[in-house]
């Protein structure tokens, strides 16, 4: 028969007044977009990126502003001169600054980028949220439309595109818009087809909501990451589109200066002058590369998994 063991006061240990606070949760709470900005800012390479690119976008603001020169006035005094104290950049074969002229191209060129992304990002959004909601043979019929458009390179439609419209701005801007958007339908009818099938979206079906109220006041805000990390990418590439008509001779008419033009103009004579080569293509570099760290930024920043 075993022995009975008895409890004694000995054989216990009194809780102090501190071991309540053990379990006690002492990070504060922070939202989603809170956490994704943390981390976003102790990345520091995209953290300069976004630097670089303010200072891009200030330079080419106030630079054309405050300087004495214009990106159209001419001096045949000063032709084709190197850089210098008086012409930062130097001249070209008709005496203009180029300094001015990069940054009034800074201003064309981001300008172009920038509304062709928000228009690529606002028809696919649209586009992509339909055909995903949907489904069905409503989904076939809209994809395989996408699957048409880009069965043929994209650059290829921006030339045609082009070549029935007078160049400018704004043709360049439609031009690049036109079938910039698939990727991002793409994508988002992705996000869709898996959001559509959650308890909330159910939820929101059952208590008579509209197609067109799921899709914006639940799909897009909950897909809201990959639609902001893919604009990040959208830019760099439609600053190399513009680049790359203006440089071919489908873009901007002159006068007027973008980085693609000044690239035309510098290619022309990079073994006289190279500089005139160099410092359009280095902004176009340090554009394209800033946008490309910002995007990679906001993929890392945005992406749940990586929540600590």
């Amino acid at each position: 028969m075993t022995e009975e063991i008895r409890m004694t006061e000995d054989m216990f240990q009194f809780a102090s007044p501190e071991s309540g606070d053990a379990e006690k949760i002492t990070r504060p709470s922070v939202s989603y977009w809170e956490d994704a900005f943390r981390r976003f800012r102790a990345n520091r390479v995209a953290a300069a990126a976004v630097i670089l690119l303010v200072c891009l976008i200030a330079f080419a603001v106030f630079v054309p502003v405050v300087s004495s020169y214009t990106y159209y006035d001419q001096d045949f005094m000063v032709i084709n001169k190197p850089p210098s104290s008086s012409h930062v950049f130097g001249t070209d074969e008709l005496g203009r600054d180029i300094f001015v002229r990069c940054w009034v191209g800074a201003r064309i060129s981001l300008f172009i980028a920038f509304i062709a992304a928000i228009i690529n990002g606002g028809i696919g959004v649209l586009y992509g949220g339909i055909s995903g909601y949907m489904g069905g043979k409503v989904d076939n019929v809209m994809m395989r439309f996408c699957e048409i458009i880009i069965a043929v390179p994209q650059m290829l439609w921006i030339i045609l595109l082009i070549l029935i419209m007078k160049p400018g701005i704004w043709p360049v801007i439609i031009a690049i818009s036109a079938t910039g958007w698939v990727s991002m339908a793409r994508l988002f009818r992705g996000q869709v087809l898996q959001i559509r099938e959650m308890e909330f979206v159910l939820a929101s079906r059952t208590l008579g909501a509209t197609s067109f109220w799921i899709i914006f006041k639940h799909l897009i805000p909950n897909a809201m990451s990959p639609i902001l990390t893919n604009l990040a990418f959208i830019i760099p590439r439609a600053i190399f589109a513009e680049a790359f008509l203006s440089y071919i001779g489908l873009g901007l008419p002159l006068p007027m200066a973008s980085w693609g033009i000044l690239a035309s103009d510098g290619a022309a004579k990079i073994l006289v002058y190279p500089y005139q080569l160099f410092f359009p293509a280095m902004l176009i570099s340090i554009a394209m590369l800033s946008f490309n760290l910002l995007g990679d930024g906001l993929r890392d920043a945005l992406d749940p998994r990586l929540r600590t």
